[in-house]
């Protein structure tokens, strides 16, 4: 099995090692010392659980703080941080502990696994990974806990402060508060909502831009075009979001900025998310389904994809080259780019299409939404969640993974070759 395992290329291992974490979860959180006394919990839910935490998506087929014991609670943050820093950087991780070297292959997978454009250096950097991860965990933990010890005992409130750091930094969404509150009860507390939002924020634009602002010692000029990008396009769509959902639903600017933050994979609400409007829910299906950047905690098709897109589109309208912050964008970002959308669009439309032939008592709007949500890994929901038949939370099992993997990844997955040897003469087709 070992033998036949080392022969898959990185993006099947990293598949099965997802799928792998996700069973062990599955089994953790279903055996009798993770669940209350008194609470049933059926196989499919605890199934469904552990895809949404290894996932970091956070959407709930019930109530995490009602249904699990403290162990249950601590093996779904377990699966929240394996998830979130990746099933190889934490393989990685624990090899390095044990004072194992990682081989060559191992590094290769680490590599696709992170998003990292060369091998070298990649054990310093899953350090670094681990570093930053363990001081922003710590901080918001730190910071959580001055506002949860003022309605929870001592104890209590340390639980809630590490698992919601844990949950926020790598933008899974859970809450253990119960009743399915969520942060709804600390709509107004302003030290939690902007603590939240930093972890989400710093969580979702991933390592490699973390790494870079704090090795060059936040200065712009220094920044390398990936990560003007990358902090560029996250702070415009947490801005457009925050003024759309102001100007579309009831709420205070406070809780449009939460949202528009959450939104970007981290699912996380701080308002009952059912009584939005068409129209809100419509700007926060166009959040969630951009999602995170590579390499990061989050989902989505990425802020790099949408920023390669919209240059691509200006290129071929004022037929000049795409180039931002002084540097040409590479001559085939545009096609990848192009295909990751259109393989995500396909999942949604799909995936919405089965959802609402599943649940004729839903409409359109609701399964469309709940289908982005997990496949940005987002987590928000429009409330039908925890009243979905087996087969609707079967495929948005499926579409969880898809969404945590990427399209691209899955797409080639079973059939990958290195190119052609032949050569075939253009032909004529027309566009537009």
């Amino acid at each position: 099995m070992i033998k036949l395992i080392k022969k898959q290329s990185p993006g099947r291992i990293i598949a099965l090692g997802f799928a792998f974490i996700i069973l062990i979860g599955s089994f953790l959180l279903s055996m009798p010392f993770s669940i209350q006394d008194g609470v049933k919990l059926r196989y499919i839910d605890a199934l469904y659980t552990s895809t949404s935490a290894v996932c970091v998506t956070g959407l709930i087929a019930v109530d995490a703080g009602n249904t699990f014991t403290p162990l249950g609670q601590f093996f779904l943050a377990v699966l929240i941080q394996v998830g979130g820093l990746g099933v190889t950087a934490v393989g990685a991780g624990i090899i390095l502990a044990i004072g194992k070297k990682v081989n060559l292959k191992g590094r290769n997978i680490i590599r696709e696994a992170m998003n990292l454009g060369s091998g070298n250096g990649t054990i310093r950097f899953i350090k670094s990974v681990f570093l930053t991860t363990l001081a922003f965990e710590l901080t918001g933990a730190v910071l959580s806990f001055i506002v949860f010890i003022r309605d929870y005992p001592p104890l209590r409130a340390v639980g809630l402060s590490l698992f919601h750091s844990v949950a926020a930094f790598n933008n899974s969404g859970f809450d253990i508060l119960g009743d399915l509150q969520n942060l709804i009860p600390y709509q107004n507390n302003i030290m939690l909502n902007l603590v939240t939002s930093g972890l989400i924020f710093f969580g979702g634009i991933g390592f490699l831009v973390i790494k870079e602002i704090i090795g060059k010692k936040f200065r712009w000029s220094k920044f390398s075009m990936y990560t003007k990008v990358v902090l560029t396009v996250s702070i415009f769509l947490i801005a457009a979001g925050t003024i759309l959902i102001k100007l579309t639903e009831d709420v205070a600017w406070l809780g449009a900025f939460f949202q528009s933050v959450s939104a970007r994979t981290a699912g996380f609400s701080t308002y009952p998310l059912g009584n939005f409007s068409n129209a809100g829910l419509l700007v926060l299906i166009v959040l969630m389904f951009i999602g995170a950047s590579p390499g990061s905690t989050g989902g989505g098709i990425k802020t790099s994809t949408l920023f390669v897109l919209v240059q691509g589109i200006k290129s071929a309208a004022t037929n000049k080259t795409e180039k931002a912050f002084r540097y040409a964008v590479p001559s085939d970002a545009f096609r990848k780019a192009a295909v990751i959308t259109l393989i995500s669009l396909g999942v949604v439309i799909t995936g919405a299409y089965l959802m609402v032939i599943m649940e004729p008592g839903i409409s359109l709007m609701d399964a469309l939404f709940e289908i982005t949500s997990a496949f940005g890994t987002v987590g928000l929901s429009t409330g039908i969640t925890t009243g979905l038949c087996d087969g609707s939370k079967l495929l948005s099992i499926i579409i969880m993974y898809i969404g945590r993997l990427g399209p691209l990844t899955i797409a080639s997955l079973w059939y990958f070759t290195k190119g052609e040897r032949a050569i075939y003469p253009d032909g004529n087709i027309a566009i537009g």
